[in-house]
């Protein structure tokens, strides 16, 4: 799946990959306001296509391996690679929305989590999932910003969900019983992003024993854990795509781009830099725009 060589970014390769993961985040945005009730993933798919040719980008999904869609739509128990086509959204639905855009022969990619009629009608156990993924997602940001090896980013991703979901399990605003927290996913991962899409290094959700290569100004990765709301454990559907919850529970899933150069950090599918969700951790990016 992954690129044979890690690739470091000159500071105008980072720049065109902000053009792109622009694009990309409009395209999620347009997306996103297609996610009502009784539109189909086809739709949400068809807006977001439109906002990249309209902005005079090219997908990077659409065909990739022979993936049909511009976008991945996964609903529910869908934790990735979803398939856009006929199924009709409902209110209440959590739907983890990945795309990404070619700009200037670089790649953005990014993925959001959203619910079908806004958060008032999706359940607080959704919510809570959606919340504890993306700050796990700022969480790994923010480890890259400082670490000197990649096995730091999952560190990182784990530590959140494990402190998170512990707080979520022991919580009685759910209004459920919970004997333990969040599934995190580890056999997707996030990865180095360039010239290609998916690329060296690979991005763990997790701690692990090997602490991977070591960080250089000019890399530029993706980050993006994904959890569900019961087990860890994952089937792929038989359009050998959609990857969902064995035991059907909901799932999540937060992904930015993001550049590590000589002066700082920049999460380049964030309209702000990244400025709001590394707030919290004292840590303010800087873009290479000026």
């Amino acid at each position: 799946m992954f690129g044979p060589r890690l690739e470091l970014k000159t500071p105008a390769q980072i720049k065109t990959m902000r053009k792109a993961g622009l694009v990309t985040r409009a395209a999620l945005e347009a997306a996103r306001a297609a996610c009502v009730p009784g539109a189909t993933t086809a739709d949400v798919d068809a807006a977001g296509a439109r906002a990249i040719a309209e902005a005079g980008a090219r997908s990077n999904f659409k065909g990739y391996h022979g993936f049909p869609g511009t976008l991945c739509v996964s609903v529910n128990e869908e934790i990735v690679h979803g398939i856009p086509g006929g199924r009709v959204l409902e209110a209440g639905d959590i739907v983890s929305i990945d795309g990404g855009a070619i700009v200037g022969g670089f790649h953005g990619d990014s993925a959001m989590t959203v619910f079908v009629g806004g958060e008032e009608a999706a359940s607080a156990e959704d919510r809570e999932l959606s919340r504890v993924t993306e700050a796990s997602m700022w969480a790994g940001i923010a480890a890259f910003a400082t670490a000197a090896r990649v096995g730091e980013i999952g560190a990182a991703i784990e530590e959140t969900v494990d402190d998170l979901g512990s707080a979520a399990a022991l919580s009685e605003s759910l209004g459920t019983q919970r004997s333990r927290g969040f599934g995190l996913i580890m056999e997707y991962t996030g990865h180095g992003i360039g010239s290609q899409m998916h690329m060296e290094p690979e991005v763990l959700n997790y701690a692990a024993k090997q602490l991977g290569p070591k960080i250089k100004p000019g890399f530029v990765l993706c980050i993006e854990p994904m959890l569900t709301a019961g087990s860890a454990a994952t089937e792929v559907l038989d359009d050998d795509w959609t990857v969902v919850t064995k035991d059907g529970s909901h799932a999540s899933h937060w992904e930015h781009a993001v550049a590590r150069h000589s002066k700082g950090i920049w999460v380049l599918t964030a309209p702000d830099g990244g400025a709001a969700g590394l707030a919290p951790y004292g840590i303010t990016p800087v873009s290479l725009e000026y």
